[in-house]
């Protein structure tokens, strides 16, 4: 089964949401035959490469909110990070432009690294006060991942992996995703926010069994997780686009997009 996830690397709710799966998926009975791909999001292209000013002025500003209550959101996303193993420096966080960011955990995946990257931007992020809008930022990163210095350096000073970011923002776009994280599983079950672990679970359980699939299913399919026969990118936007029940989210799953996250959309 294919489990597609679009995400914003600026977006602290799309690091709890990766957590929660990342939990959700070692509980599940068939975990090794789930394909998870990760896409590209921008909650706001037209960012400058940093957002000065302070994590939750940047938020009460942009949404109207008191600094009081922008603070009280901030501590509570710290709170659910903190219980599944996160840690979230809200008061360091800093916003910014993730395109490059972006571009970079594209070429990470031609190279084969990309769980390794995207984990370094992210911890650099969340829990460090990076600013990964910054080139020179996300150079040293990843070549703290392991990836050779001047290729990095190529791909960040050139548009290499452009075309792959805005082509998943554009397959986002034609599904109507306009918040993340959004987990479509077996291209047609929505699951909009960070929902918490049990939710995920059930739902990756639903569309399971929706699909009819067993253990040990043959091949070239693309139902396991080989990747055998998957579709293309259109063809999930297809798919995800059809109306088909979805999992219930529950209320405490949260998403950037709504303004209670410290991305500065």
């Amino acid at each position: 089964m294919r489990i597609d996830v679009w995400s914003d690397i600026l977006c602290p709710f799309c690091h709890l949401g990766r957590r929660h799966l990342e939990l959700a998926l070692e509980q599940f009975e068939h975990a090794d035959e789930v394909s998870v791909i990760w896409h590209s999001f921008q909650l706001d292209p037209e960012a400058p490469a940093r957002v000065e000013g302070s994590n939750v002025e940047r938020i009460a500003q942009k949404y109207g909110v008191s600094v009081e209550d922008a603070t009280a959101s901030q501590e509570q996303l710290a709170a659910d990070a903190a219980a599944v193993g996160l840690d979230y420096q809200w008061e360091k966080a800093v916003g910014g432009n993730s395109y490059a960011a972006h571009r970079l955990i594209h070429f990470a995946r031609f190279q084969g690294v990309e769980q390794k990257v995207t984990d370094r931007i992210l911890r650099a992020w969340y829990s460090e006060g990076a600013s990964i809008g910054d080139k020179e930022v996300l150079l040293e990163l990843a070549v703290e991942a392991g990836l050779d210095a001047e290729e990095v350096r190529g791909v960040l000073e050139s548009d290499s992996f452009g075309h792959e970011v805005r082509s998943d923002i554009a397959v986002a776009r034609q599904i109507g995703i306009t918040s993340v994280p959004t987990f479509v599983l077996d291209q047609k079950f929505g699951v909009p926010g960070a929902q918490p672990v049990d939710v995920m679970l059930n739902a990756i359980r639903y569309a399971w069994e929706d699909q009819g699939n067993t253990a040990g299913g043959g091949c070239g399919c693309g139902g396991c997780g080989c990747g055998a026969g998957a579709p293309a990118q259109e063809d999930v936007a297809e798919a995800a686009a059809e109306s088909v029940p979805q999992p219930e989210p529950a209320a405490a799953g949260g998403g950037c997009g709504s303004g209670a996250c410290g991305c500065g959309a």
